[in-house]
């Protein structure tokens, strides 16, 4: 039975591409069969050693000799990112204004959410005018909750707890500006249930007159 020959090469192969000379290093006779690198600054020039010289040298190879601790994070951190400029979000070319315009969108997907922005910005002025019509201190509490003028118990009820659950901290990883978001909510919540709350006992009271 024949048996397939083995084309793979072995761990400790010689580099097929190696030039037909002998090893770099001084003294050396034996053919050179295994590249290593001259220098950090040269990684693709090449020494070409024996196989008992390339083990000697690359025993000794230390990438960072010479270089400081500093030196040496601020390359660890570049490779990071393959060498390539970073910048913080918001500066350098991503902070270039975004045209919709400029997308290829088949399924009009940007369109509908522009669309429902639009929406929103026209409630939040729709809002914003129903709350001049509210009493002087309850318009800034309504502009927390994002309510209008007037509001119902029950619509308090419905924004506060959805507001609560966007806004608390534990929601947001302990983080303080959440954290006073949360409280300004709470504040702007009960200032509100507490004027609905005093204007509907002073209606049953009329009503009872």
């Amino acid at each position: 039975m024949m048996k397939r020959r083995n084309t793979r090469h072995r761990a400790f192969d010689p580099d097929p591409d190696a030039p037909d000379r002998c090893c770099d290093m001084h003294g050396c006779d034996q053919p050179a069969g295994y590249r290593a690198p001259r220098s950090r600054d040269a990684l693709n020039k090449y020494f070409w050693f024996c196989l008992e010289h390339v083990r000697e040298y690359n025993s000794r190879w230390d990438y960072y000799r010479g270089m400081s601790p500093g030196q040496i994070e601020a390359h660890i951190r570049a490779d990071a990112s393959w060498d390539r400029p970073s910048w913080k979000l918001g500066q350098g070319s991503a902070a270039r204004a975004f045209s919709e315009d400029d997308v290829i969108d088949p399924l009009d997907l940007l369109r509908g959410a522009a669309k429902a922005r639009a929406r929103s910005r026209t409630r939040r002025q729709h809002d914003e005018d129903r709350r001049a019509d509210a009493p002087p201190a309850l318009r800034y509490p309504l502009g927390v909750l994002d309510l209008g003028w007037p509001v119902s118990m029950e619509e308090l009820k419905t924004r506060y707890k959805l507001l609560a659950r966007q806004h608390h901290p534990d929601a947001n990883g302990g983080d303080r500006k959440a954290e006073e978001r949360f409280k300004g909510i709470n504040i702007a919540y009960t200032t509100v249930r507490a004027h609905l709350v005093a204007t509907s006992a002073r209606e049953d009271v009329a009503r009872r007159a």
